[in-house]
Formats: C-alpha cells, structure tokens, sequence
C-alpha cells in the first residue's frame, strides 16, 4: 500500500514541485562560477550541442544552461524519473522520457530508441539535448555508447558538464549521488567539445565514448576543485 501511495501522480508531483523549489533554492543562496569563464560564448556557434553529465551529479545542472538557450534533458520513465522529470519542468527544461541499459533487451522497455529518435528531433530543431552519459544501473561514471551513437549521428558536438557545490550531501546509492546544499559556494566546469565522424566505424566510437568518461571526469574535478573540495 505505501509503495502505492508513493507512486501516485499527485504525490509524484508533489515532490518534484519540492525539489525544484529546493534547487532553486540552493542556486540562490551559493556563489557560482564557471570555468573556462567564455565558454559560453565560445561554444555559442556550435549550437545545438548534446551535454553529457554523471548521474548523481545532475541535480544543479538546469542552472548551468544559459537562459537563452533552449534545451530538452532525457529522463527515464522510472517513478524517480517522473520526480525529475517535475522539477526539471518547473526549472524550464523541455523534457525526452527515454533512458538506455547496458542490456539489449531492456532499451525497448526503457524507451530508448523512442528517445534516441526525439533526441534527433530535438537537436534538428537546434535544441539542445542533455543526458547522463553513464547508464542505470551502473556502473557509475561509465559512459556508456548511446550519447556518441547520438553524436555521430545527429553530427552534433557533446559537451561534458560538471556542477558542485562546497557543500552537499553523499548518497549511498549505485550512482553515488550528491544532493547540493545551500549557503556555499559552486562550480560548473565546462569541458572541450567532442566531435564524433558520421563515419565513425566500431574503434572510434570507442575511442569517441573513452573521451566523453575522461572529459566528465576532468569537468567534474575541476567543478570540485573551484569550490575548494576534492570529487570523491
């Protein structure tokens, strides 16, 4: 029964309205900065872009987007997706429903190439799309090869992002989640563009998803680092 009451849609609703509350929240009350501090500007011609992030560490991300750039974020159609889903809503993010697996026989349960073809759509439109490159459930920060899948062939750039606050709280979960804290300071660290060949064969689209894990975990280490904390 109380399983039942949790997923219920208003409930569901309910704590997403709290949690975009709360993010909101802690964007007002910590101190950000961005590095490289032009990147924006620079990264502007490129548009749309496909911005990779961990999970667990997305929940400041809708605030590392530009206001005026438009965006989607790709969440799974789980009962803490729908959560997500809310609250990126309310913080102005377009959304796909979709999320992928690292077995075959889930994706089409998951969505995934429903989501694969709304993402296309999405970055021919010129709106960016934003997904966590690493795949439920795990491992963590193992990106996995749907993102340059997508790169290659939506001929988009991705571009890892790392936020982080100086404080926050660590989770015990598969993801190793960071729930941010206000009154602090954050960092959002932007990396290099990675362009993936629409002739890309089996090697360099490994070669393209080894670069996306070593760009995320750089930009998560400097997100860190800004905010005068180590990652981990």
């Amino acid at each position: 029964m109380l399983k039942r009451i949790g997923r219920h849609p208003k409930v569901l609703k309910g704590v997403g309205s709290l949690l975009a509350g709360y993010l909101k929240f802690v964007n007002r009350t910590n101190r950000f900065v961005l590095d490289p501090p032009t990147i924006y500007d620079e990264i502007f011609g490129d548009l749309p872009v496909i911005v990779a992030m961990w999970h667990g560490q997305h929940f400041m991300m809708p605030f590392a987007k530009p206001d005026d750039w438009p965006a989607k974020v790709m969440i799974s159609r789980s009962a803490d997706g729908e959560v997500n889903a809310i609250a990126a809503e309310k913080l102005g993010l377009g959304l796909i429903r979709a999320s992928g697996s690292q077995k075959s026989h889930q994706i089409s349960k998951r969505g995934g190439l429903r989501g694969f073809i709304e993402a296309m759509r999405t970055l021919n439109e010129g709106v960016s799309v934003a997904m966590t490159a690493d795949v439920p459930k795990g491992p963590a920060r193992v990106a996995g090869s749907g993102i340059v899948q997508l790169a290659r062939h939506s001929g988009r750039p991705i571009v890892p992002v790392a936020v982080a606050t100086s404080r926050s709280i660590e989770l015990n979960s598969w993801d190793k989640a960071s729930v941010n804290m206000p009154f602090g300071r954050g960092g959002i660290a932007v990396g290099e563009l990675i362009w993936v060949d629409g002739e890309a064969d089996d090697d360099a689209l490994e070669t393209a998803r080894q670069a996306v894990e070593a760009g995320l975990n750089t930009a998560t280490r400097r997100a860190y680092e800004l905010v005068g904390r180590s990652d981990g």
